[in-house]
């Protein structure tokens, strides 16, 4: 008997010893559980912000704690979220001819700016980065402002979920609500009561080129005050607005090219042959 009991405890002692894994071999499930977790995590909270709207941004949080630090800035929040049918038409052509001239036509990344501003930036110029309207709903809607590499990273990880699960009429009508206008308002409908006393809806071609023009520097430029160059901007706008014409958001353009198609990865193959 106990030679049979020495013999049982020598078989299972060499099993009892291949179950303990070494510790690399348990952090890498670690990270591997963690990495598909957060990926598992950022589909699923795109995949409900395309019916529901985003209660809280990261942006309205920030300056919200903001607001409360310095005792000489008011705190205020003004926000009325609004579905893009009651949102004027021209506050759509304004914001495209404004900040993405190529918004519906390519997916997400306008690679053709990246690239001129690659090369800006490598002549030591500093020059207005190539950030989409979907790339800023991307970071405004998920992402906290910062300038570090992981949030730039995430950002485009977002913005191709998001061109590819939302549409270009879902990534505007998210832009247009969650946008700051100002110190504490956030979306059109707040900002056309704001500043002008009427619904996003019933926002004049001006109007709505002064909304836009504010947007690069929501907290120093006032579309309520506008100085000479203020004016000046809202008409160069208005110039590329009659260009533009009234934009259909659920059709795309007619005539498509290859450079339509173009992504990310198609602009950091380029990035690398510019390197060698």
């Amino acid at each position: 008997m106990e030679n049979e009991m020495e013999l049982d405890a020598l078989e299972t002692e060499p099993i009892e010893n291949n179950n303990r894994r070494p510790w690399w071999c348990r952090l890498w499930r670690i990270l591997w559980i963690t990495i598909v977790s957060v990926i598992a995590l950022l589909v699923l909270q795109v995949v409900l912000y395309k019916w529901v709207n985003p209660p809280l941004t990261p942006l309205m949080v920030q300056r919200f704690f903001q607001q409360v630090k310095d005792k000489d800035r008011k705190v205020n929040f003004e926000r009325d979220y609004v579905s893009i049918d009651d949102i004027s038409p021209n506050m759509v052509t304004a914001v495209i001819s404004s900040e993405d001239g190529r918004f519906m036509r390519h997916r997400g990344f306008d690679v053709d700016q990246l690239k001129q501003t690659y090369r800006e930036n490598k002549r030591g110029r500093r020059v207005r980065g190539g950030s989409t309207i979907s790339m800023q709903t991307a970071k405004n809607a998920f992402l906290p402002h910062n300038r570090r590499y992981w949030r730039k990273a995430l950002e485009a990880g977002y913005t191709m979920v998001i061109e590819r699960l939302w549409g270009k009429e879902r990534i505007m009508e998210v832009y247009l609500n969650i946008i700051e206008f100002g110190d504490g308002i956030y979306g059109c409908e707040a900002a056309a009561q704001h500043y002008f006393g009427h619904s996003a809806k019933q926002l004049s071609k001006r109007e709505a080129a002064q909304l836009a023009v504010s947007l690069p520097s929501p907290l120093k430029r006032n579309p309520g005050h506008a100085t000479p160059y203020f004016r000046k901007q809202t008409g160069i706008v208005q110039a590329r607005m009659a260009k533009y014409g009234r934009i259909d958001l659920k059709r795309p353009p007619r005539n498509r090219t290859k450079k339509d198609d173009e992504t990310l990865w198609d602009f950091l193959r380029w990035v690398r042959k510019q390197k060698k």
